[in-house]
C-alpha cells in the first residue's frame, strides 16, 4: 500500500506540474507578461513546484528528513541524473556569459545553504534570508536577461494559445492535482521508510528527490532532443537555484526545520561537488559531452548505491 500511494504521488505530481506550468503561462500571456518574465519565472520555477510543496508538506508532517533530502537529493539528481541524460542524448553548448552570472550565483547559492543547514536545523530567520537572496537573483537574472537578443525558453512554452477561462481551470486543476500528489508521496514515504527501518532522509534523498525531478528530466531531455540542449543546462541551474532559496526558504518559515541526521552534511558535500564538478566541466570546456553525461550518470548511480548501503 505504501508503495502504491508513492506511485500514485509520483504520478499526480508529474502530470499536475505540467498542467500547472502550462496553464501558468497561458494566464502570463494572457495578462501580458513579456515572454522574457514567463521564461525566468513561471517556466523556470514551475518545474520545481512539485519540490515545493513536497518539502512544505514533510516540514508539515514533522518529516524534515524528507523535507531537506528533497532539495538536497533533487539538486543532486539534477546535476548528475538529469544533465547526465540530457548529455547522453545530445552535447550540451555553453553560454560563457549567462554560465558566468548564473553559475556563479549557484556556487554562492549552494554554499550558503551548506552553511545554513550544517547546525543540523534551518530557523525562519534563515529562510527569510534565503527568500532575500531568491529576490536579488531574479533582479539580476532580469536585469542580464534582457540583454539577450534572442533567450531560449524550455519546451513548456511551446504550448496552443489558450482562453483565460480555460488557462485558468488547467492552473487550478494542475495546482490541486501537485498538492493531491505531494500529499499521497509524504505519506507513502513516511510510511515506507518507518515500515524498513530506513532513516526519512534516505526516502527523501532517493525516491523523493527523483520523482520530484521528473518535470525538470522530461524539460531537459525533450529540450535536448529538440536540438535546444543549451536549455537543459539553464533549466538545472535555474531549478536548483530555486530549490534551495525558494522551497528551503519557504519551508522553513512555514515551520523551522529541525533534528536533520548527522549524515545530512555527507550528502551536503555531494552537492556541494556535484555543483563544483558542474562548473569545472562546463567553464573548462565550454560544452557537456556524451561522455561526460556518461561519467554523471555513472556517479549518480554510485550514489544511489550508497545511499542503498544506508538501509543496512
Amino acid at each position: 500500500m505504501d508503495l502504491l500511494l508513492v506511485a500514485a504521488g509520483l504520478a499526480a505530481l508529474f502530470f499536475g506540474g505540467d498542467r500547472l506550468v502550462a496553464g501558468a503561462v497561458a494566464l502570463a500571456g494572457r495578462a501580458g507578461l513579456p515572454p522574457l518574465v514567463i521564461g525566468l519565472t513561471i517556466v523556470g520555477f514551475g518545474t520545481s513546484m512539485p519540490e515545493l510543496v513536497t518539502s512544505v508538506q514533510a516540514a508539515l508532517q514533522d518529516s524534515p528528513g524528507i523535507a531537506v533530502g528533497n532539495v538536497v537529493g533533487s539538486n543532486i539528481a539534477n546535476i548528475l541524473l538529469i544533465l547526465g541524460a540530457a548529455a547522453l542524448v545530445a552535447p550540451i553548448a555553453v553560454a560563457p556569459d549567462a554560465l558566468r552570472r548564473d553559475g556563479t550565483a549557484l556556487a554562492v547559492v549552494t554554499l550558503l545553504a551548506a552553511a545554513l543547514l550544517l547546525p543540523g536545523s534551518l530557523g525562519r530567520a534563515g529562510g527569510a534570508l534565503l527568500l532575500a537572496g531568491l529576490g536579488a537573483y531574479l533582479l539580476l537574472a532580469l536585469r542580464g536577461a534582457r540583454a539577450e537578443p534572442e533567450p531560449a525558453y524550455p519546451v513548456e512554452m511551446e504550448i496552443a494559445p489558450q482562453t483565460m477561462s480555460r488557462a485558468a481551470l488547467e492552473f487550478g486543476f494542475g495546482l490541486l492535482l501537485t498538492l493531491a500528489g505531494a500529499h499521497l508521496l509524504v505519506r507513502g514515504a513516511v510510511s515506507l521508510a518507518a515500515g524498513l527501518g530506513v532513516p526519512d532522509a534516505v526516502i527523501g534523498l532517493s525516491i523523493v528527490a527523483i520523482g520530484t525531478s521528473l518535470p525538470e528530466l522530461v524539460t531537459s531531455v525533450t529540450a535536448a532532443r529538440r536540438g535546444h540542449a543549451d536549455v537543459a543546462l539553464g533549466n538545472v541551474i535555474g531549478s536548483n537555484i530555486f530549490n534551495l532559496l525558494g522551497i528551503l526558504g519557504t519551508t522553513a518559515l512555514v515551520r523551522p526545520i529541525g533534528g536533520l541526521r548527522p549524515e545530512s552534511t555527507i550528502d551536503l558535500g555531494v552537492m556541494i561537488g556535484a555543483t563544483a564538478l558542474l562548473l569545472l566541466v562546463a567553464f573548462t570546456g565550454r560544452k557537456v559531452t556524451r561522455t561526460e553525461g556518461a561519467v554523471l550518470c555513472g556517479l549518480y548511480a554510485a550514489y544511489l548505491g550508497w545511499l542503498a548501503m544506508q538501509t543496512h
